[in-house]
């Protein structure tokens, strides 16, 4: 490096990083070295940058019952038609950034936080869920139907079956001789599913509504709905 600061002094510095095949960015930095530390050095303050007292001016503006509405393109346009600048837009969203206002700042209905929906079971026979999944056919293409009913707070299977369809009718059955082999009072019991054609059908809702037992769907577009079930620990 202190070939190419000498050789620099004569015939400048493009030409003797050129002769040395040395970048002329490493023979700049090595020019101003860092800090003892090794750190950069600290960023000095603009001196075109805004006084506290201009500051405080500007955000007095952005605060005004005759601005609070209006955003800072709006502000300065305003201001400079009446000859009055108190900074760079750029400058207004920086003070306003700095103060944690860079949002809508008009007052507007904000939706509450809903909480998610959740069925506890305190004990056997009170929450039923159920679902229907297939099961692979001995033969390519084929397959079967496995009906399952679990009870939420014993995690035990009061009822399934295994069909060749999927069907509200065989649904029904299967609900019709659960309720009746674990006997179920009216009120009893609450059923939760998913949103399955089956699963809404009024043949059985209306065998539902009949014994007494209500019932509950997952959320459309909620695909981890289910996981809301639970029982207390």
């Amino acid at each position: 490096m202190t070939a190419a600061t000498q050789l620099s002094s004569s015939v400048g510095c493009a030409a003797a990083c050129r002769a040395l095949g040395l970048p002329r960015a490493t023979f700049y930095r090595a020019r101003v070295p860092l800090p003892e530390s090794g750190a950069a050095a600290p960023r000095r303050k603009p001196a075109r940058s805004l006084s506290e007292a201009e500051r405080q001016t500007a955000l007095a503006h952005l605060h005004s019952e005759r601005f609070v509405d209006q955003a800072p393109h709006q502000i300065y346009a305003a201001l400079l038609d009446e000859g009055v600048y108190i900074g760079s837009v750029s400058t207004l969203y920086r003070l306003l950034r700095q103060h944690g206002e860079v949002r809508e700042r008009r007052n507007q209905r904000r939706h509450p936080i809903y909480q998610k929906p959740e069925l506890l079971a305190n004990r056997p026979n009170q929450v039923w869920t159920w679902d229907i999944t297939k099961l692979r056919g001995p033969v390519k293409w084929t397959c079967f139907y496995l009906y399952v009913v679990l009870d939420l707070y014993s995690r035990y299977v009061v009822g399934w079956m295994v069909a060749p369809v999927e069907s509200a009718e065989l649904a029904k059955n299967l609900m019709e001789d659960t309720h009746t082999k674990e006997g179920i009072k009216p009120g009893q019991v609450h059923l939760h599913a998913d949103n399955g054609s089956s699963m809404k059908s009024k043949v059985l809702a209306a065998m539902l509504a009949d014994l007494g037992v209500t019932r509950s769907h997952s959320r459309p577009s909620v695909s981890d709905d289910k996981s809301v079930l639970g029982k207390p620990v």
